[in-house]
């Protein structure tokens, strides 16, 4: 039989993605994998609760919280704690981690029962924030991918579609294609190895949120696709 492979899921808004795992997940298409833990930076993301509805246990980790709790540290400080409460889930995390959290630290532990718990694959899922090196040093050899609505080398950073959308009708966008990727994350922003990559062409005439609504159905297939690759890989 093969052996279970573990999913942590990093999100900050609606969770879409994050739900075309559980999806995948639910209905055997990644397999033996199962998604842990679902930690988000903002306590306010419907994805933690499609999360929970799917059982998964849940945390948020908010850097401006962090920081405000512990004068003194740094963005890459922060950077550390999250890499570690993603390898360890919340039965591992640090003592100072927990109380960060508050009451829901002891109810995290009290969720956790799963062992072990180090996952094979973390995914970044609109997570909104880039990562540094230290968050990379930290998490060591586990894959770690991220899902990015632009093609390599086009539109790295924030609101590449509104971008890819914008050069399309100013008559600048290459072959009139942008498209998704998901990619190996490294130091710099978006440009690490593509595992999965698909061109989505714009129409003229097409609103800005046309694109929107079809980049996102395509992000929702090949964030499985690209999940499953990869756990395939590490078989």
């Amino acid at each position: 039989m093969a052996s279970e492979r573990r999913i942590v899921v990093l999100i900050s808004g609606s969770g879409s993605n994050l739900q075309a795992l559980l999806d995948a997940v639910s209905d055997g298409r990644l397999g033996q994998a199962r998604i842990t833990q679902v930690i988000s930076n903002r306590k306010a993301a419907f994805g933690l609760e499609r999360a929970r509805k799917a059982g998964v246990p849940t945390a948020v980790l908010s850097m401006k919280t962090w920081l405000g709790r512990n004068a003194g540290k740094t963005r890459e400080d922060y950077d550390e704690v999250l890499a570690g409460a993603v390898l360890a889930g919340a039965s591992g995390r640090s003592q100072e981690w927990l109380d960060a959290q508050g009451a829901q630290g002891q109810q995290l532990v009290q969720q956790d029962t799963a062992a072990p718990t180090k996952p094979d694959l973390v995914v970044l899922a609109g997570f909104m924030h880039i990562v540094s090196p230290r968050f990379l040093q930290v998490v060591g050899n586990t894959p770690c991918i991220n899902l990015h609505p632009a093609l390599p080398g086009a539109f790295d950073g924030i609101e590449a579609i509104k971008r890819a959308h914008d050069a399309f009708q100013e008559g600048k966008l290459k072959d009139g294609k942008t498209g998704v990727m998901v990619h190996e994350v490294v130091a710099e922003v978006d440009r690490g190895r593509p595992i999965v990559v698909q061109e989505v062409e714009c129409i003229e005439g097409q609103s800005l949120e046309d694109l929107e609504g079809r980049i996102h159905e395509v992000e929702h297939r090949i964030i499985v696709e690209a999940a499953g690759k990869i756990l395939s890989e590490r078989s």
